[in-house]
């Protein structure tokens, strides 16, 4: 098959979106497809093979530290010039809108995937009054295509009630080989710790954003010396944390990739993830793979990953005190490592290659598809 993907964000960003994205990419190469990429110019014109197509990217006003590519005449260029079996949205909106819409007019097949509560990541940045705006446009980009994905069974459920259409969910993955307890070493636990290699080392690893609610790690530090933090990542907000943070022991990091980012995951002790915004959290599945036990927000999405008091541990995140005392329970190193056993025990058999067979099989499917009723839930 020829598959173009139009995708609101690629390399060299690194989040979840583009780790399932370039797992993906590869194995359908391995598997014989050919594969082109439109995506915000960042610089990255090939990967793995695959020609990535740039469109002029530009930072918004209110979120500077990330560009976008805003809707685009190229969009439409590029898809008449590779000629594409099916096309693939990701997380349409702003170069999406062309990517939809072009499609729609040239008659492609088209398969959307929904990775982002944009939404309700407005009332972090003063817009919540306009999130029924923002769910009425994603609607109509996705009820365009002929298949939506989603990567939880939980979004699945919610997008229902909002009126999304052709509903199916995306398998989760995570790269076990890369993500594992061995690569673990004395450097980088004294490099997060800042020496304090005796402390227990949080390790948070993401976008610094408004909505991850970060700040509610410090509570942790400020009530037991027994605790350290290193925040990984980097974004909009680091410069409010890194304020907040100040006197407490916590190391910033900025981004790390590759072995040295694997590295991070497996010196730590326990993985923290307070946001209540995700639709999935691969960093989860990525602190787990590492042998980390995770301390997350009860959402419906991390209760599909996170077994509380099994693999990790669920707090509430509407009572202050809850994410607080939650961690506190990890001062007892024996369940500590009692969860983090089952945590890697848990995602030992969630390679990508399961995630990349059943998105080239939908691919096949919405590109011979004559109807919408021939489509098939692909497990």
């Amino acid at each position: 098959m020829k598959i173009l993907i139009v995708t609101e964000t690629f390399l060299p960003s690194t989040d979840g979106i583009v780790t399932r994205l370039t797992a993906c990419i590869r194995w359908l190469h391995r598997d014989g497809h050919e594969i082109q990429i439109i995506a915000p110019d960042l610089g990255v014109t090939e990967f793995d093979g695959a020609v990535v197509k740039g469109i002029p990217a530009f930072a918004f006003p209110f979120y500077r530290s990330k560009k976008f590519a805003f809707p685009n005449r190229l969009v439409k260029k590029y898809m008449l010039e590779f000629n594409p079996d099916v096309v693939h949205i990701v997380n349409p909106a702003v170069v999406g809108y062309s990517g939809v819409t072009y499609a729609k007019k040239l008659a492609i097949p088209m398969v959307a995937s929904y990775h982002t509560n944009i939404p309700q990541y407005m009332a972090y940045y003063k817009l919540g009054k306009l999130d029924w705006l923002m769910w009425w446009f994603m609607r109509k980009m996705h009820n365009a295509a002929d298949l939506n994905l989603c990567t939880s069974h939980t979004v699945l459920k919610e997008l229902e009630e909002k009126g999304f259409e052709r509903l199916q969910v995306w398998k989760r993955g995570v790269d076990t080989e890369k993500f594992h307890p061995n690569h673990a070493t004395t450097d980088m636990r004294s490099h997060l710790t800042d020496g304090q290699n005796d402390k227990i080392l949080l390790l948070y690893v993401g976008r610094l954003a408004a909505e991850k609610e970060i700040e509610k790690i410090r509570d942790v530090l400020l009530e037991s010396d027994h605790f350290c933090l290193a925040i990984v990542g980097d974004g909009p907000h680091r410069n409010e944390l890194e304020t907040y943070f100040k006197g407490t022991q916590t190391v910033f990091t900025g981004f790390i990739h590759g072995d040295e980012l694997a590295s991070a995951f497996a010196s730590a002790d326990a993985f923290v993830f307070p946001s209540t915004t995700e639709t999935l959290g691969l960093v989860i599945m990525e602190a787990m793979a590492s042998g980390l036990p995770v301390v997350a927000a009860e959402s419906g999405p991390t209760k599909e990953q996170v077994i509380d008091r099994r693999n990790g541990l669920l707090y509430d995140s509407k009572d202050p005190e809850s994410f607080k005392q939650t961690i506190l329970q990890l001062e007892d190193t024996k369940f500590r490592q009692q969860l983090a056993h089952q945590a890697l025990l848990d995602v030992a058999d969630l390679g990508w290659a399961a995630v990349a067979q059943q998105i080239r099989d939908l691919y096949k499917q919405v590109a011979e598809a004559e109807t919408v009723d021939s489509f098939q839930a692909v497990d």
